[in-house]
């Protein structure tokens, strides 16, 4: 009996052991990193043709997974790429397939002169030639937009959402309206008295590019509601990234800052055209974001496929100050 008990007690304690044990995370599949591309390999990167050729935008594949591929538009506008790099520290690992874009008249593309070309419509259309250039389709294509990016995914969602496997709206809200007036009525209280009406006078001047408009915006409004990271610690790619804005693009369409909207977009409301949305829609938001998490949720519930994630630690850009709960619900959206 001894002889087989402790044999048998082994066993047991070794099963026990592996039950406690975390299983290993699985690698993502040996083709996500196979080659592709013909030619002169790039690293992914193509310029591709707008118009017939008038003008070319950067694009950047990483990765390869036929089912999800994932299109990231872009802030601002006339932000770059650069401030998604943080999914590259967790996008790969799982499988996923993603696409780094800059829009025209953002730093990596073309970026003429031509004014007329700052409005919606033409935005739409310019994603859609890129899709069609990527070879993106309804079993395969997640369109991902970010604040500015997520106006543009809304009306891109509108008009081809035949084309769409899914959609993220990323910290934005569905009315530019709203979101002046959340930005009035609840950010710019928690401001204090002296700091608010010494930005309200030089916004009253118009005088945007006073040194003292951003020195008092920084740490009380941008620190608290755009990148709540220690402001000496803001991530490298989200520096690059402001740092290369089109600022003629920028105020002609969003205004001199974050805070309210006075451009073009001012008056952009599309509440009452959000359940005409029917693919799986998952809209980002977050606690101490410019844009009211309250509005944000509301608007999950008006697509007739929506799922809200509400990162209670971040702000505007919570891929990086909530970045525990942003790329979880993110991820397993994608994948679901």
């Amino acid at each position: 009996m001894k002889k087989t008990l402790f044999p048998a007690l082994l066993l047991f304690l070794g099963a026990l052991m592996a039950c406690h044990q975390t299983p290993p995370t699985a690698a993502p599949d040996a083709d996500y990193l196979k080659n592709t591309e013909t030619g002169i390999k790039s690293g992914g990167v193509r310029l591709i043709s707008l118009d017939g050729g008038k003008y070319k935008v950067w694009t950047k594949r990483i990765g390869n997974n036929p089912r999800i591929k994932v299109l990231l538009l872009h802030g601002g506008p006339a932000c770059t790429h650069e401030y998604f790099e943080s999914m590259e520290s967790f996008f790969p690992q799982e499988g996923i397939e993603f696409y780094y874009y800059d829009q025209l008249g953002s730093a990596y593309s073309d970026q003429p002169s031509d004014t007329s070309l700052w409005n919606l419509p033409r935005f739409v259309e310019e994603v859609e030639q890129v899709r069609q250039a990527l070879g993106l389709d309804k079993d395969n294509f997640y369109l991902l937009g970010h604040s500015w990016g997520g106006i543009l995914a809304i009306e891109y969602a509108l008009k081809y959402q035949q084309h769409l496997k899914g959609l993220v709206i990323s910290n934005m809200m569905s009315s530019a309206p709203d979101y002046a007036r959340y930005a009035e009525e609840v950010l710019a209280p928690q401001i204090p008295r002296s700091v608010l009406d010494t930005i309200r006078m030089l916004e009253a001047k118009g005088d945007f590019a006073n040194p003292k408009y951003m020195e008092l915006l920084l740490p009380h409004f941008y620190n608290q509601h755009i990148c709540r990271l220690p402001l000496a610690e803001w991530p490298d790619p989200m520096q690059r990234s402001l740092n290369k804005i089109n600022q003629t693009i920028y105020v002609t369409m969003q205004g001199p800052s974050e805070f309210g909207i006075s451009g073009k977009l001012e008056k952009w409301d599309r509440k009452a055209d959000l359940p005409k949305i029917q693919v799986p829609t998952l809209v980002i938001g977050a606690t101490h974001d410019t844009m009211d998490p309250k509005h944000m949720e509301w608007m999950a519930s008006q697509f007739p496929k929506g799922k809200f994630l509400l990162c209670p630690n971040g702000s505007h850009m919570s891929m990086w100050d909530d970045q525990e709960h942003y790329f979880p619900g993110l991820i397993q959206f994608l994948k679901s």
